[in-house]
């Protein structure tokens, strides 16, 4: 039975009333159909084209800024030789020895897909002989409280379908990785990038794992790699393409190598990870929510020149303190990431303005909500007087980090 609107009981529908889904407007009156029978037989599945019904809820992907739409950081950043979030929120490159790049939010995208951004690796110092240690990979992380659907660690683990879009210089052999953090496991699926520099779309399956639950908090349980460079170290073994404990020498066997030239590019968007043994289109979110989400972690509070900190108080003649709210609750309490350059920030207060340095300040009483910055040295006013802080130069900058 279904009730819609406010129509009388009618004869029950047939499948000659229903096509392709729409139910004609002789069985609809006065604004509605009251009470309708449909037939089990009525509806089939000729009636519904392949992808019609899906039973997907939202925020699917278990990743955070797939689409590399967000970037609060930088949009680009040159002469990257180690580690860190260097660009793209979310976006961790693990990079040791493995040439010197150029990391930037891009353009380039495969045509058609909705996708207006991409993650772009350049390398700008070619190594073409790693050394056995030498690794470069695209890394994101997950918090185990928001894996707990995934039962792992029981006979009922669910498998994990990670699908994306792929665009290099360099073709061969690729390698993605699932890393349990929680347990030191892993398992690993080999790619192939077919033709360069050409965007192609790859979908991986990774089987349910059986052993070792994730951990039911905010803290880092699952990484998920794509390696572009791996010295012997992680490739000398074979490759652990089922859940096992970690071996780093089976981690990613046949990997290419995409630092070996300066020629070399590697494009990445529309990452995807999802329940199941299929991959569905990607979740695109409103770019409010993605903005939010990706807040949770690295919250850019004002950055460039006078922009609003917050009102602040003189504590006393020598010392302000200012309190600044997260438009989100962060993963962690966070740290304080400020310009560390002499009158970085100001303070307009009884008609003039206050001065102070960025390698001055520092974060109080900082929670998942809230933190307090103060500066105790090389500033002068008065007891109990309250003003403005804002930045004062182009490099002014304050953020907070709860990175996984």
């Amino acid at each position: 039975m279904a009730y819609i609107g406010k129509t009388p009981a009618s004869a029950a529908l047939t499948s000659s009333d229903i096509s392709d889904g729409i139910i004609t407007s002789s069985k609809i009156a006065n604004g509605g159909v009251e009470t309708v029978d449909i037939a089990d037989a009525n509806v089939t599945a000729a009636k519904l084209a392949s992808g019609t019904v899906q039973n997907q809820s939202a925020f699917k992907n278990i990743i955070i800024n797939g689409d590399m739409s967000i970037a609060q950081r930088a949009t680009s950043l040159t002469g990257i030789t180690g580690n860190g979030f260097h660009t793209i929120d979310r976006m961790f490159l693990g990079l040791s020895s493995a040439g010197t790049w150029t990391q930037s939010q891009d353009t380039t995208v495969p045509t058609g897909q909705g996708f207006a951004k991409s993650l772009k690796m350049d390398c700008t110092t070619a190594d073409g002989s790693l050394s056995a240690g030498d690794n470069c990979i695209i890394q994101t992380r997950t918090e185990g409280q928001n894996l707990q659907y995934l039962k792992k660690g029981t006979s009922s683990a669910e498998s994990l379908t990670v699908s994306f879009w792929v665009y290099a210089t360099k073709t061969g052999t690729n390698i993605c990785e699932l890393f349990d953090v929680d347990n030191t496991r892993q398992i690993s699926k080999a790619y192939t990038i077919s033709s360069s520099n050409t965007w192609e779309k790859k979908t991986l399956t990774f089987a349910g794992d059986t052993s070792g639950a994730f951990g039911n908090d905010n803290g880092l349980s699952l990484t998920l790699l794509f390696w572009l460079a791996a010295g012997s170290n992680f490739s000398s073994g074979t490759l652990s393409t089922t859940w096992t404990a970690n071996t780093n020498a089976n981690r990613a066997v046949g990997q290419v190598n995409h630092a070996d030239s300066t020629s070399n590019n590697f494009y990445i968007t529309g990452i995807q990870m999802e329940v199941g043994t299929s991959a569905s289109d990607f979740e695109f979110l409103p770019a409010d929510i993605s903005l939010l989400k990706c807040q949770r972690y690295y919250y850019v509070h004002a950055e460039g020149a006078n922009k609003n900190i917050g009102n602040t108080a003189y504590y006393r003649n020598d010392y302000i303190m200012t309190v600044v709210f997260f438009p989100t609750s962060m993963r962690s309490a966070p740290s304080m990431i400020n310009a560390i350059v002499a009158d970085a920030y100001k303070i307009f207060v009884n008609g003039g303005e206050d001065q102070f340095n960025g390698y001055n300040v520092g974060i109080q009483n900082a929670t998942t909500s809230s933190a307090g910055m103060d500066c105790n040295a090389n500033i002068s006013g008065t007891a109990g007087h309250c003003g403005r802080a804002l930045t004062r130069t182009s490099s002014g900058l304050l953020a907070f980090e709860s990175e996984l």
